[in-house]
């Protein structure tokens, strides 16, 4: 059987406030037809299809429609991210299941949607387990529903997912394609810069043993690079389809199909995504960015600005540079050797003093700093 993974598509995310909403359209609408090129017998969507819990209606009908698109010809089965409402999940489930779309808001028992069988034009079979996100508050709950024994709880998170993962992987099929699709920070993932920090702590990590050796295949998401993780089994991210922040600027976009036949070991092949603007990082004086206009394309641009700090320096970068999204100026280190008395002192003072600790003395700067105390002082 021939799947095609991906996840973490973050629609609704926007680059310093601008939007990215037709990336998302050519590059959904791009996987979409590596699926029908490839002819996969159905896409696993490992979550966060949205950026935030409550998407726009522009970022449902961008995310509503390719799911429908990309089950047209095949069972496309999704489950929800750490960014992903599962209300809302919940609440369009029926609908999504009318076109082929299975969807796993919350952690549920095997028997209770945990688990889904598949099956090919062909008669192959496929067995998946799905663990969507469970956060800290909700580790509890959702160790309970597979044990039933809610006054013995122990452990920390890493434990009580192994468990929720043992239980939903317990009933492998050996005549069939067995597959895990779970939105989770694994051991030994490299984050990609994008990612929610406070979910990719170590506390929230499990290890690949997590995951049974006799599984074909295990489809991640979470973490935005694609990469492979050692374990006893094919343990992949799929990672973002777009560079959505400047940490990704090295990272190439892909997604990835794997083959996989009952008692033989799974092969991946990741196919790179061409839709999208890139991310750059660019540096340099005025005059040496100015000659970079015409180099950069539509990339966005994080540019740092190698000139001394002035009132309406970023406005002259992006004059130069209409795609610079972020401009900074890389201060130098201070020059005081000591540590100059503060108590006592007017804030333009220390502001000053700042300013030429860190080689960035400018009057207008210190005008506007005025003006912004006598703003805050006024009635």
């Amino acid at each position: 059987m021939r799947f095609l993974h991906t996840g973490d598509w973050h629609v609704g995310k926007t680059l310093r406030g601008r939007s990215r909403a037709d990336e998302h359209r050519a590059v959904l609408a791009e996987i979409a037809e590596i699926a029908d090129d490839r002819e996969v017998d159905a896409v696993l969507v490992a979550g966060d299809l949205f950026d935030t819990a409550a998407p726009g209606p522009e970022s449902e009908e961008i995310v509503y429609e390719t799911l429908l698109r990309l089950s047209r010809k095949r069972p496309v089965v999704v489950i929800a991210g750490n960014h992903d409402n599962p209300n809302r999940f919940n609440a369009v489930k029926p609908l999504l299941e009318l076109g082929n779309v299975k969807s796993l808001p919350r952690v549920e028992r095997p028997e209770g949607g945990g688990v889904v069988d598949l099956e090919s034009k062909t008669g192959e079979r496929v067995h998946i387990s799905l663990l969507p996100f469970v956060s800290q508050r909700g580790i509890v709950r959702a160790e309970s529903l597979m044990t039933q024994d809610a006054d013995q709880h122990a452990g920390d998170y890493a434990e009580r997912l192994e468990k929720i993962l043992g239980r939903l992987c317990a009933d492998a099929d050996p005549d069939a394609v067995n597959l895990v699709l779970a939105h989770a920070m694994v051991h030994g993932g490299t984050m990609g810069g994008g990612e929610r920090s406070a979910h990719t702590v170590f506390q929230y990590s499990i290890p690949t043993a997590a995951f049974p050796a006799d599984y074909h295949y295990v489809a991640l998401g979470h973490l935005h690079r694609a990469q492979e993780l050692a374990g006893g089994c094919r343990i992949h991210y799929s990672g973002s389809p777009l560079q959505l922040d400047f940490g990704e600027t090295a990272d190439a976009k892909s997604v990835n199909i794997v083959e996989a036949a009952p008692g033989k070991r799974a092969s991946v092949e990741q196919v790179t995504l061409s839709a999208g603007r890139r991310l750059r990082r660019v540096s340099g004086s005025l005059e040496t960015l100015g000659e970079m206009a015409n180099t950069v394309c539509d990339d966005f641009l994080l540019v740092e600005v190698r000139e001394s700090p002035r009132p309406g320096l970023a406005d002259d970068v992006r004059e130069l540079l209409p795609n610079a999204v972020e401009v900074r100026v890389p201060l130098a280190e201070s020059k005081s050797e000591k540590r100059r008395p503060t108590r006592g002192r007017a804030p333009q003072e220390l502001f000053h003093d700042y300013l030429e600790d860190v080689g960035a003395g400018n009057e207008r700067l210190e005008a506007l700093f005025d003006e912004l105390l006598e703003d805050a002082d006024a009635p």
